[in-house]
């Protein structure tokens, strides 16, 4: 009969129990010899609880078999990471719990045992449990690392933004690499945080604070222009966002229609214009296009726009700026044909349903909304615009 993957799991179990009895019995020959009689009779016994598909009785078989010693205590941690990554966490919390407890561990055996609990209690969703190991572990040099990314994790999960720029300072300095661009974005949690509870100063501050951690981070960029705009100051918005064509171009598409509304705000036409031209010759883009298309539009009637528009569409072809040129076309179409125009129109509009988004550059996720950090690989500042499958 053929062995599937998890009946080869649960037979290797008996076996690393056997294993690490055997090795303890060869260090320790003076031990009365009932422990190597009672042994077959365990064995046998934690066997049979998995046959008849009984783990938790054959857990309790093998921890009491498994004497915790210098021999063993690889074996009770390889038992829990199985338990742990087969999401069966109550098990391994035992399992490391047990380990603990035992007076015999020394110092590099009980941090790695706390580690593996601290894990366990994290899978588990209990984060003050997992919190309050972590932090015993980050004061210690063996594992503090570790710790440190681990403390991180919850606080994000937690939104404590300010513990984890604290921690990500002091994992910064553990391990001599700079996180200055995780940590922008912390202080931009914090003042999207302050925009929400209409905390406008405490906002200014968090930007201020995140671009002096990070001259490049865009998303403080984005988020001071709409402060200002917010409190009708457009030319320090303008100035905000300007910003950004240095910092990532690729993000310019994100505030191009932000921009238009300020610039008319202040009644600079021909300032939104030469921007967008300047910005589309130097950097490209379906959504800039877009944007100078509607302000040509606006400029010198649907004419000008669409030539624009099909000039465009030559060098750069283009769903979105096909659909833009339907549209334009709609406005002047004779009843004859305006009903396939509005069916083409619709077909496009589902193809670019399917291909606009934003691609994590890490990991390759693809979703409608942009995200700081990715929803897949958890990575800071990974997420790109795209357009048809190409970044914009």
């Amino acid at each position: 009969m053929e062995l599937g993957a998890h009946d080869l799991l649960w037979l290797l179990l008996p076996l690393a129990a056997a294993s690490g009895w055997w090795v303890a019995r060869l260090d320790h020959r003076l031990r009365p010899a009932k422990a190597a009689r009672d042994f077959p009779s365990a064995y046998f016994k934690g066997l049979n609880f998995l046959l008849n598909e009984q783990p938790d009785k054959a857990i309790e078989v093998f921890i009491k078999v498994l004497e915790v010693d210098s021999e063993t205590v690889e074996t009770h941690l390889a038992l829990g990471n199985l338990f742990r990554r087969r999401g069966e966490v109550e098990r391994a919390i035992r399992i490391h719990q047990n380990l603990i407890a035992r007076p015999t561990l020394d110092k590099e055996q009980r941090s790695q045992a706390l580690l593996e609990l601290g894990q366990d209690y994290l899978k588990a969703g209990l984060f003050d449990r997992a919190e309050n190991l972590f932090l015993e572990l980050a004061e210690y040099r063996l594992h503090n690392q570790q710790a440190l990314r681990f403390l991180m994790q919850i606080y994000q999960q937690e939104k404590e933004w300010e513990q984890a720029i604290a921690t990500c300072r002091k994992l910064a300095r553990a391990t001599g690499t700079a996180f200055d661009d995780v940590i922008a974005q912390y202080y931009c949690e914090l003042a999207e945080q302050a925009v929400t509870a209409k905390d406008v100063n405490g906002a200014h501050g968090f930007i201020k604070q995140a671009l002096a951690a990070d001259r490049q981070c865009v998303r403080a960029s984005i988020l001071l222009g709409r402060l200002e705009a917010m409190q009708g100051r457009h030319r320090e918005a303008i100035k905000a966002w300007k910003r950004i064509e240095e910092q990532d171009a690729h993000y310019l598409g994100e505030v191009a229609d932000q921009m238009a509304a300020s610039f008319q705000a202040l009644g600079d036409e021909d300032g939104l214009y030469d921007f967008l031209q300047a910005a589309l010759q130097a950097h490209g883009g379906v959504a800039m296009m877009l944007a100078l298309a509607a302000v040509i539009k606006q400029r010198q009637g649907i004419g000008a726009a669409e030539e624009f528009v099909v000039d465009w569409l030559h060098r750069e072809p283009s769903v979105h700026g096909l659909q833009y040129l339907i549209d334009l076309n709609l406005a002047e179409a004779d009843l004859s044909v305006r009903d396939d125009l509005v069916l083409l129109r619709d077909i496009i509009g589902e193809l670019i349903e399917q291909q606009r988004g934003y691609i994590c550059r890490q990991c390759g996720f693809k979703g409608k909304s942009l995200h700081w950090q990715c929803p897949s690989c958890k990575r800071w500042n990974a997420m790109k615009p795209f357009f048809g499958g190409a970044l914009d």
